[in-house]
């Protein structure tokens, strides 16, 4: 929508879209949509499910903390496994060996494959397929018809709706290329973990994973096995998105927010990570996805330290008693600064179920922020779908120095070899001009390309040093009386932290915050919308149909954009003597096919 277009006379429908399907069905997005000119006047993003994990936790031995929150979710457990280990390595003193290391970054490097595949392919693109397309926006489906692919050299299609048309679920040559794709990557992932998605040989100290030539030639040649396809799935991307923008002049706006990125960090560097809390600044930095909070497009930090302190939960729309005046469970850090009573240390769970009021209360998920020390502000941070926060902190820390990726300031060059039919390929994602729907969709192939360029090095310094003679993979340590600890992980779709408070050898407090109570939260106590509600409100509709037989798909394409799982967002609450019974259907619906 252009500034410069009269307005009509508002013509305001309702819409709602609860539950939102392709995903466990526990996020509702209710809007108000102007009809007259095409736009979203106002969203809420609700979730209908609370799980307590952060209540059952307490009492327990913390040595089982990762095995339990792996549990939290079906889709990322692993990323829930790993960080939790980096909490308690913290919490005590416990460095794994380097192999460990390897091998745990080799796992997670398989997970983002995996999980990002399966996403974008068979998850996003279907509201970007002919299929979809057609039934909301014929105009744009003969224009693509029409348009010649620029990279057709490289994924083989002539055409822009040849590709769309090979995205079609159930049938399109991509689609089902990419449910292959995703097997391998998961065989991969088992090589390492040993089971997907609740890892078995993730332990605080080290892995259980035996450390046998077999165990990384396999994992080997299964990488190289998808490597081409990795490198297609980038320039069909490339490809329909540049072509949204061409074809639809003002596409840009859909899912646009003011630039607030959070990232935490993934692979950590066994040459420099202590888990230490003195020195987590030095290996978060050294981190092979370095964290940083990006605001406005200027870096404002990258130290894992004051990322931490700046951690806030706020309340306002969420369902919970607030816990502020209670007795805090930390007051200083290992450092001696402060910790404020909001940070995830100090939290106390309490729900409180009730209507749902939009005037009120009508969210489970809580709404995290980062209180930015400069300016004041509790910035409602979104990760965008994951990979967009991980390449922008990336690229403008411009640390990332390795043979297979390089972060160069403005931009992330990702070098993959040579495949079964494609070239040796150097890739950039260069930082772009928004935040937005297409941009973070955009970032998820490049950052698959990476996952797979980092795999390399990862499986090169382990294959060496079982070469080598060293293959131990595991650290002894003992549960101290009192402890803290704090773990930073990136899961698939962006920030995830553990929290952990040990006393009397006993988990005393603990919370998980990952990624999608950050991008799905409500508004929070001084009104700031959460990430889903601001990319919504105000973007326009390029959709052709009238309320009629609305679809809502430029909605649809914004809130998936963000890779939407609300398992973790949310956790169970059955009070008593309630039966909890679920049905699983296919992506249809129980009728389709």
């Amino acid at each position: 929508m252009t500034t410069s277009t009269k307005r009509k006379p508002e013509q305001i429908v309702d819409m709602s879209w609860d539950p939102i399907t392709r995903i466990i069905g526990n996020l509702g997005i209710y809007t108000k949509i102007d009809f007259a000119n095409r736009e979203v006047v106002e969203c809420h993003s609700t979730s209908s499910l609370f799980r307590g994990y952060s209540v059952f936790m307490k009492g327990k031995d913390p040595r089982d903390a990762g095995f339990i929150t792996s549990r939290i979710c079906g889709i990322c457990g692993d990323n829930h496994t790993t960080c939790s280990n980096y909490a308690q390595q913290m919490a005590y003193g416990v460095k794994p060996p380097k192999l460990a290391e390897h091998i745990t970054n080799l796992g997670e490097a398989a997970e983002y494959m995996f999980d990002h595949t399966i996403f974008q392919d068979n998850l996003v693109f279907v509201d970007f397929c002919e299929a979809m397309v057609k039934a909301t926006n014929p105009g744009l489906l003969t224009r693509a018809e029409r348009t010649s692919a620029p990279r057709g050299a490289v994924h083989g299609f002539k055409t822009i709706a040849d590709i769309m048309k090979a995205f079609n679920p159930f049938e399109g040559e991509v689609y089902k290329e990419a449910l292959k794709v995703s097997r391998v990557t998961r065989e991969m992932f088992c090589l390492m973990e040993g089971r997907h998605v609740h890892p078995s040989t993730l332990y605080p100290g080290g892995v259980g994973t035996m450390p046998q030539p077999n165990t990384f030639t396999d994992y080997l040649s299964r990488l190289m096995h998808v490597i081409d396809f990795v490198k297609k799935a980038v320039a069909m991307n490339d490809d329909v998105f540049d072509f949204f923008y061409e074809a639809l002049p003002g596409y840009e706006e859909v899912g646009k927010r003011r630039i607030m990125l959070g990232c935490w960090g993934a692979w950590q560097n066994p040459d420099v990570v202590d888990y230490r809390y003195a020195t987590m600044n030095q290996w978060g930095k050294a981190m092979y996805v370095t964290p940083g909070i990006v605001v406005d497009g200027e870096l404002v930090t990258n130290n894992l330290v004051d990322i931490n302190l700046g951690l806030r939960i706020m309340l306002g729309s969420s369902y919970y008693e607030d816990w502020v005046n209670e007795r805090p469970f930390v007051t200083h850090d290992p450092l001696g600064n402060p910790v404020d009573m909001r940070h995830p240390w100090n939290q106390t769970t309490v729900p409180v179920p009730q209507k749902r009021d939009f005037d009120g209360k009508y969210s489970w998920v809580m709404s995290p922020r980062w209180h930015h020390p400069q300016t004041g502000e509790h910035l409602a941070l979104d990760t965008g779908g994951g990979p967009l926060a991980r390449l922008w902190t990336t690229a403008l820390s411009g640390i990332v120095d390795t043979p297979y990726v390089k972060a160069t300031g403005s931009s992330v060059r990702i070098s993959l070899p040579k495949g079964e039919s494609l070239p040796e390929t150097t890739l950039e994602w260069r930082i772009p001009k928004w935040s937005n729907t297409i941009e973070r969709d955009r970032a998820r192939p490049y950052f698959v390309a990476y996952a797979a360029a980092m795999a390399l090095q990862f499986l090169e310094e382990a294959m060496g040093m079982l070469r080598s003679g060293d293959t131990k993979v595991y650290e002894n340590f003992e549960v101290p009386d009192e402890a803290i600890g704090c773990g930073f992980h990136e899961a698939v779709r962006g920030v995830l932290s553990h929290h952990l408070v040990i006393r009397d050898k006993k988990i005393a407090n603990y919370h998980p915050y990952p990624p999608t109570p950050w991008n799905a939260s409500p508004r929070d106590i001084y009104g700031t919308p959460g990430p889903y509600e601001d990319a919504v409100k105000g973007q326009p509709i390029f959709e052709e149909n009238g309320p009629d037989d609305f679809k809502g798909v430029d909605i649809m394409r914004t809130v998936r954009s963000f890779d939407p799982c609300l398992p973790c967002g949310v956790h169970m609450y059955m009070g008593k003597g309630k039966t909890l019974s679920t049905v699983h259907s296919p992506t249809y619906g129980a009728s389709h096919g």
